[in-house]
């Protein structure tokens, strides 16, 4: 006991006497006082100069209390509290002791009387509430004969909150300095864009290697910090890094066009629940471009200025813009034999669409997938009769009558983009395509793969056809993105004239019958190669097989 005495610090030395050692007559206002020092005791003291991170309870209230440092009489102090979810309730109070009472003194039973206009134990008042979710900030003077009280309060549900308090205002400030009109202006709307600008802070003007302006946007509301932002973040689902994850690393010093958190990891796009919530980091600016954004869709922007060594921000006031309504799609016409190439944008995700005025009673749609994945809806006359999503070549033969009209849909079913080829004719007996075997598969033949070569087969067809086959060396961390990025309709035309091996004709009227072997030779030792084979029909244009990817022997 007498051990932990001596460890008291001197602010808690002195309420625990005046708890424990005065004698006082029991009237209810030195009750009161004796009530709460009790509370002062039982509460958590606030660090000077350091942010601190409050945990609520829904309905329970946290109470926090500071002094001046001994021999200190008056100082200005400053406290910033940030909501980091639902509206707060938090005060301050401030208990003073009159001298009276402080100078009471106890001698075995018998108590020291003091004038009656000195028997006021304490002087308890607020001096500050305020309840809502917006950053405030509590400018005072402290003295060192008071104890200062902060209570909090969330009624809505569990919360955090951090709270910095100082009283040293000669060593700078911890969070960024707004300037005098912390707006955001609107100076362009377009389509997929919308165009900011912002009054610099002059935190960035005078340590502009040490400060950073991030952008957040998403399609539900305004943030009124960024600790609010990322518990909204939090909230969803998604998984944080231990940093602050809205904000710059200390170490990132260069200016990030992008940084957006998705799944533990910074990449350019944060799928929400409710929309997306990008993040953007453009270094010292204060104009920008928003690019990519939805035509006919509101948007809320918030700036907020980041101190990259403390990883404290202070916001801008955000401001909301609806972008345009995007113009009707033009509808492109189809002519009766002729090849069209279609580029669908993944990101938009809306559909492509071609009409053709049908001059026969019986026609046929042909779609050759270059790349992605692609739906396919074709209406006649106002009514559906395909709807499918398609993969390599794909033919639809419809009957109808003359001058039907028939309005071709293309969408893209993946993010990135898509890329089919559409043709319509009435000419069945020539097909533009050739005739295509039962798989489109190359096969390798483990057994038969040596340090210098490999044996690969692929099925052939009832209809004389050329067969050209094509190699290329690839490193194992680029064989997804060759395989992912490879245009299914280009022909040999796009290859180098190195990476050709061979062309051979072959055909078989047996079916069973109809496949062929190639052996590939002077390869190198336990090397990566892509082999593609094209077949070409009687119209010259080609079908790509699916690539294959097989790798030599490394030791024979």
């Amino acid at each position: 006991l007498k051990m932990f005495w001596f460890y008291l610090p001197l602010h808690l030395l002195l309420v625990a006497c005046l708890c424990h050692s005065i004698k006082v007559p029991t009237t209810s206002s030195q009750h009161s006082f004796t009530t709460n020092l009790f509370n002062f005791y039982h509460s958590l003291i606030l660090a000077d100069g350091k942010e601190t991170t409050v945990h609520l309870l829904k309905d329970i209230p946290k109470r926090y209390y500071f002094v001046l440092e001994e021999g200190r009489a008056l100082a200005p102090f400053t406290i910033t509290v940030t909501p980091c979810d639902v509206p707060i309730e938090w005060s301050i109070l401030v208990h003073k002791a009159s001298a009276g009472f402080l100078g009471k003194t106890a001698r075995g039973d018998v108590t020291q009387e003091v004038p009656k206009s000195q028997k006021t134990p304490s002087i308890t008042s607020t001096i500050f509430n305020y309840k809502g979710n917006s950053v405030e900030t509590y400018m005072g003077m402290s003295s060192h004969s008071a104890l200062y009280v902060l209570e909090f309060l969330s009624t809505e549900r569990d919360t955090h909150i951090t709270v910095y308090l100082t009283t040293d205002t000669t060593s700078g400030h911890l969070y960024p300095e707004l300037p005098t009109d912390p707006r955001i202006d609107v100076i362009g709307i377009g389509h997929t864009t919308v165009t900011l600008t912002w009054k610099h802070s002059p935190s960035a003007l005078q340590h502009r290697e040490n400060i950073q302006y991030c952008l957040l946007v998403n399609e539900k509301h305004n943030y009124k910090s960024l600790c609010a932002a990322e518990t909204a973040i939090r909230s969803s689902g998604m998984k944080l890094p231990p940093t602050l994850a809205l904000s710059l690393s200390p170490y990132l010093l260069e200016p990030q066009q992008v940084m957006i958190l998705s799944n533990s990891e910074l990449s350019i796009i944060n799928k929400v629940s409710s929309g997306e919530v990008r993040q953007i980091c453009m270094g010292t600016k204060n104009t920008y471009t928003v690019p990519n954004l939805s035509p006919s869709t509101q948007y809320y922007f918030d700036i907020f200025v980041v101190n990259l060594l403390t990883n404290a921000s202070a916001a801008y006031t955000g401001t909301f813009a609806r972008t345009l309504e995007e113009p009707e799609p033009k509808v492109m016409e189809l002519k009766d034999g002729k090849v069209i190439q279609v580029v669908l944008d993944g990101k938009k995700q809306k559909f492509y669409s071609l009409q053709y005025q049908a001059r026969h009673k019986k026609i046929q749609f042909t779609f050759q997938l270059c790349r992605g994945q692609v739906r396919v809806h074709i209406a006649k006359n106002g009514k559906t009769v395909a709807s499918e999503n398609i993969s390599g070549l794909r033919y639809f033969s419809l009957k109808g009558k003359l001058l039907d009209t028939y309005v071709v849909q293309l969408r893209s079913t993946e993010e990135s983009n898509s890329s089919v080829k559409v043709q319509v004719s009435p000419h069945f007996h020539k097909p533009l395509f050739p005739l295509l075997p039962e798989s489109l598969k190359i096969k390798s033949f483990s057994k038969l793969r040596t340090c210098n070569s490999v044996t690969i087969a692929w099925l052939g067809t009832q209809e004389e056809s050329k067969y050209c086959v094509y190699k290329k060396r690839v490193e194992e961390d680029q064989v997804w993105i060759e395989l992912q990025s490879a245009d299914r309709c280009s022909g040999p035309e796009s290859r180098h004239k190195s990476e050709k091996v061979l062309c051979k004709y072959f055909y078989d009227v047996n079916l069973q019958r109809a496949v062929t072997t190639e052996t590939i030779n002077g390869l190198d030792a336990g090397t990566l190669y892509l082999f593609d084979v094209y077949l070409f029909g009687p119209s010259g244009i080609p079908v790509r097989y699916h690539s294959k990817v097989v790798k030599t022997r490394k030791k024979c």
